[in-house]
């Protein structure tokens, strides 16, 4: 299922559903195996979802200590672009910058499920 993230602040930002659950729940959205079809974080609510989404990042950060390191990496060949993992910071950015502005804006930010995907 595709996510489609709005504001009045910003363009939209589209995420898989198995790539925002772990960014709705950090940021304090609770519900069962699949992401609700619509939702919204409230002008006052953006700070703390803001909070918990970098609290996530900075624990992943912790668990996965280096792994973006490629100082010790220079003998071997480099990764294509294609086989490299993407890092919940990479995923969450798009997200987190719309939380951002949005707050910075005073707009609330909703998502809706598209389904077919």
């Amino acid at each position: 299922m595709l996510i489609k993230f709005h504001s009045k602040a910003v363009a939209e930002v589209l995420m898989l559903s198995h790539n925002a659950a772990p960014l709705l729940r950090a940021a304090g959205k609770s519900f069962g195996d699949n992401v609700p079809e619509r939702g919204v974080f409230t002008r006052d609510q953006l700070q703390a979802a803001i909070d918990g989404i970098e609290a996530a990042i900075a624990a992943d950060e912790r668990a996965h200590p280096g792994q973006n390191d490629d100082a010790d990496d220079h003998d071997k060949a480099p990764v294509h672009p294609v086989a490299q993992t993407v890092e919940l910071h990479q995923r969450a950015f798009p997200l987190l910058d719309m939380m951002r502005r949005s707050l910075a804006e005073d707009a609330d930010v909703t998502w809706e499920a598209t389904k077919g995907w």
